[in-house]
Protein backbone atom coordinates (compact mmCIF):
# COMPACT_ATOMS: atom_id res chain seq x y z
CA UNK A 1 0.00 0.00 0.00
CA UNK A 2 3.07 2.25 0.72
CA UNK A 3 3.63 2.28 -3.19
CA UNK A 4 0.11 3.36 -4.07
CA UNK A 5 0.15 6.29 -1.72
CA UNK A 6 3.51 7.40 -2.57
CA UNK A 7 1.75 7.97 -6.45
CA UNK A 8 -0.95 9.75 -4.89
CA UNK A 9 1.29 12.26 -2.97
CA UNK A 10 3.81 12.88 -5.91
CA UNK A 11 0.44 13.16 -8.29
CA UNK A 12 1.81 16.54 -9.78
CA UNK A 13 5.70 16.03 -9.88
CA UNK A 14 7.12 14.81 -13.04
CA UNK A 15 10.50 15.14 -12.28
CA UNK A 16 12.25 11.99 -10.66
CA UNK A 17 12.11 7.96 -10.81
CA UNK A 18 9.45 5.14 -10.03
CA UNK A 19 10.23 1.99 -9.66
CA UNK A 20 8.33 -0.70 -11.73
CA UNK A 21 7.11 -2.20 -8.22
CA UNK A 22 5.98 1.36 -7.49
CA UNK A 23 4.17 1.55 -11.15
CA UNK A 24 3.04 -2.07 -11.16
CA UNK A 25 1.34 -1.78 -7.85
CA UNK A 26 -0.31 1.36 -8.71
CA UNK A 27 -1.63 -0.08 -12.01
CA UNK A 28 -2.82 -3.40 -9.86
CA UNK A 29 -4.68 -1.53 -7.05
CA UNK A 30 -6.67 0.39 -9.62
CA UNK A 31 -7.69 -2.60 -11.47
CA UNK A 32 -8.82 -4.13 -8.25
CA UNK A 33 -10.87 -1.06 -7.46
CA UNK A 34 -12.41 -0.42 -11.02
CA UNK A 35 -13.23 -4.71 -10.78
CA UNK A 36 -15.22 -3.75 -7.85
CA UNK A 37 -17.10 -0.93 -9.14
CA UNK A 38 -17.68 -2.89 -11.77
CA UNK A 39 -18.97 -6.09 -10.08
CA UNK A 40 -21.01 -3.45 -7.96
CA UNK A 41 -22.62 -1.73 -10.95
CA UNK A 42 -23.77 -5.14 -12.48
CA UNK A 43 -25.23 -6.21 -8.98
CA UNK A 44 -27.46 -2.48 -8.87
CA UNK A 45 -28.47 -3.03 -12.49
CA UNK A 46 -30.85 -5.88 -10.74
CA UNK A 47 -32.06 -3.41 -7.70
CA UNK A 48 -35.35 -1.69 -8.51
CA UNK A 49 -34.03 1.59 -7.71
CA UNK A 50 -33.30 3.60 -10.67
CA UNK A 51 -30.53 5.73 -9.36
CA UNK A 52 -28.66 2.71 -7.84
CA UNK A 53 -26.54 2.04 -10.93
CA UNK A 54 -25.86 6.07 -11.78
CA UNK A 55 -24.60 6.22 -8.46
CA UNK A 56 -22.00 3.93 -8.96
CA UNK A 57 -20.94 4.91 -12.48
CA UNK A 58 -21.09 8.44 -11.17
CA UNK A 59 -18.76 7.14 -8.24
CA UNK A 60 -16.31 5.26 -11.11
CA UNK A 61 -16.39 8.66 -13.49
CA UNK A 62 -15.09 11.17 -10.54
CA UNK A 63 -12.31 8.11 -9.58
CA UNK A 64 -11.06 7.98 -12.84
CA UNK A 65 -10.78 11.47 -12.78
CA UNK A 66 -8.97 11.59 -9.33
CA UNK A 67 -6.33 8.91 -10.46
CA UNK A 68 -5.39 10.70 -13.55
CA UNK A 69 -3.07 13.38 -12.67
CA UNK A 70 -1.05 10.33 -10.71
CA UNK A 71 -0.86 7.49 -12.99
CA UNK A 72 0.24 10.25 -15.63
CA UNK A 73 3.16 11.29 -12.97
CA UNK A 74 4.17 7.69 -12.58
CA UNK A 75 4.10 6.81 -15.58
CA UNK A 76 6.47 9.64 -16.46
CA UNK A 77 8.65 8.77 -13.44
CA UNK A 78 8.94 4.94 -14.46
CA UNK A 79 9.79 6.63 -18.10
CA UNK A 80 12.40 8.28 -16.54
CA UNK A 81 13.85 5.24 -14.71
CA UNK A 82 14.08 3.38 -17.61
CA UNK A 83 16.34 6.34 -19.10
CA UNK A 84 13.60 7.78 -21.35
CA UNK A 85 11.56 11.09 -21.66
CA UNK A 86 8.34 11.03 -20.28
CA UNK A 87 7.16 12.29 -23.93
CA UNK A 88 7.66 8.39 -24.12
CA UNK A 89 4.24 7.96 -22.40
CA UNK A 90 2.89 9.54 -25.69
CA UNK A 91 3.23 6.47 -27.35
CA UNK A 92 -0.27 5.30 -25.85
CA UNK A 93 -2.02 7.34 -28.83
CA UNK A 94 -0.62 5.39 -31.53
CA UNK A 95 -3.35 2.45 -32.20
CA UNK A 96 -2.47 -1.23 -30.69
CA UNK A 97 1.03 -0.67 -31.32
CA UNK A 98 1.50 2.07 -29.72
CA UNK A 99 0.35 0.49 -26.04
CA UNK A 100 2.05 -2.56 -26.64
CA UNK A 101 5.31 -0.93 -27.16
CA UNK A 102 4.98 1.37 -23.61
CA UNK A 103 4.00 -1.68 -21.99
CA UNK A 104 7.74 -3.20 -23.14
CA UNK A 105 9.35 0.35 -22.29
CA UNK A 106 7.88 0.21 -18.61
CA UNK A 107 8.39 -3.10 -17.91
CA UNK A 108 12.27 -2.50 -18.21
CA UNK A 109 14.54 -2.23 -15.34
CA UNK A 110 15.99 0.73 -14.08
CA UNK A 111 18.73 2.17 -15.42
CA UNK A 112 21.60 1.88 -13.21
CA UNK A 113 22.77 4.57 -11.14
CA UNK A 114 22.21 8.10 -11.79
CA UNK A 115 20.52 9.37 -14.98
CA UNK A 116 19.67 12.91 -15.49
CA UNK A 117 16.23 12.74 -13.78
CA UNK A 118 18.07 11.48 -10.07
CA UNK A 119 19.62 8.07 -8.71
CA UNK A 120 18.19 4.80 -9.03
CA UNK A 121 15.69 4.00 -6.25
CA UNK A 122 16.93 0.95 -5.82
CA UNK A 123 20.04 2.16 -4.95
CA UNK A 124 18.38 4.73 -2.44
CA UNK A 125 16.48 1.95 -1.01
CA UNK A 126 19.50 -0.44 -0.67
CA UNK A 127 21.35 2.65 1.12
CA UNK A 128 18.40 3.83 3.53
CA UNK A 129 18.27 0.09 4.77
CA UNK A 130 22.02 -0.31 5.27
Amino acid sequence: MYWYLRCWKLAFFLNGRARRKEYWTFVLVNFIVYLFLRILLVAMTYDTSEFGPFIIFIIACIYALAITPSGISVAVRRLHDTGRSGWWSLLAFIPLIGSIWLTVLLCLDSEPGENQWGENPKGIEAEEAA
